[in-house]
């Protein structure tokens, strides 16, 4: 029975994984439509929509001294995606999730102190490199998509550290009202770039399904695993996240990479399986 549910929540979290980079890859088709931020926006809005629907938000309680993390939340997580999808228009999906664990890695990297630690950090940054343009031997990326999906990295890495300081003050609301704060950060970009194309009725389904995709059904299915799998193990496989990318990238979107970046995507999956699987005390992170 024990190995069964193990099981389970380990293909909820590989579905999951899928989905959410499925999601991605079909919202980068919405692009020529409305932009990479009219996507931005459908997604995180209607996610937002989503889940004030299925949650009950009057029951959350803002007070003056839990609404800045909150605030902080909520914001990278809307930075986080509007970034990410910015970068999509000129950099192959593997690559930009590869470079956005960045986050998740800098934040491991300055809660810990030891020599171990440093290694995975280490073989990261040596993945990064190569994948970033910085030499003449690196195959050809957009600098400008590099960066904002480093930069979506560092939103991570906030959504992160504020996530939990928001989740100790609001709970089971924490998701929810970061989700809001996020729609009210990232729409406004949308509607900036795609004007009233963001209201076409015929584009409604596809952005649900895009919302659903990325939000609501892997968030679903990552909770269940985290309720049957240890930290250790969840992190782990949550490094398997940049090859998905690349994978559904190459299915979906026609997304070749050389050799030398499908070596350097697995030194940062290393890396982040290393760190996974030596900390001390690991608390897994969901990229929202």
């Amino acid at each position: 029975m024990r190995n069964a549910a193990t099981l389970i929540a380990i293909l909820s979290l590989l579905v999951a994984m899928f989905c959410f980079q499925g999601g991605a890859s079909l919202a980068k088709t919405l692009f020529p439509l409305v932009g990479a931020q009219g996507a931005a926006a459908l997604r995180v809005g209607l996610s937002a929509l989503i889940l004030l629907a299925a949650g009950r938000p009057w029951r959350a309680r803002i007070t003056r001294q839990n609404w800045r993390a909150l605030a902080v939340y909520g914001a990278s997580l809307g930075l986080m995606n509007l970034l990410f999808y910015m970068a999509l228009r000129t950099v192959p999906l593997g690559i930009a999730v590869a470079l956005e664990f960045s986050g998740p890695l800098a934040v491991a990297l300055l809660s810990s102190r030891r020599g171990m630690d440093f290694a995975w950090i280490a073989l990261a940054v040596a993945g990064l490199a190569f994948l970033l343009p910085l030499t003449r031997a690196t195959p050809e990326l957009n600098p400008q998509g590099a960066a904002l999906a480093l930069g979506a990295g560092a939103c991570w890495g906030l959504y992160i550290v504020f996530g939990q300081k928001a989740g100790a003050a609001h709970g089971g609301s924490t998701t929810m009202l970061g989700s809001v704060v996020a729609a009210l950060v990232v729409v406004p970009f949308g509607i900036a770039r795609a004007g009233a194309a963001l209201l076409q009725p015929s584009l409604l389904p596809f952005a649900l399904l895009v919302a659903a995709l990325s939000s609501a059904l892997p968030n679903s299915l990552e909770m269940v695993a985290l309720r049957r799998l240890p930290a250790r193990v969840f992190g782990t496989l949550m490094s398997l996240e940049p090859a998905v990318a690349a994978l559904m990238g190459l299915v979906l979107l026609r997304e070749s990479l050389a050799p030398l970046q499908w070596l350097a995507i697995g030194a940062v999956m290393l890396a982040s399986a290393g760190m996974a699987l030596t900390a001390r005390d690991p608390a897994p992170t969901i990229a929202a």
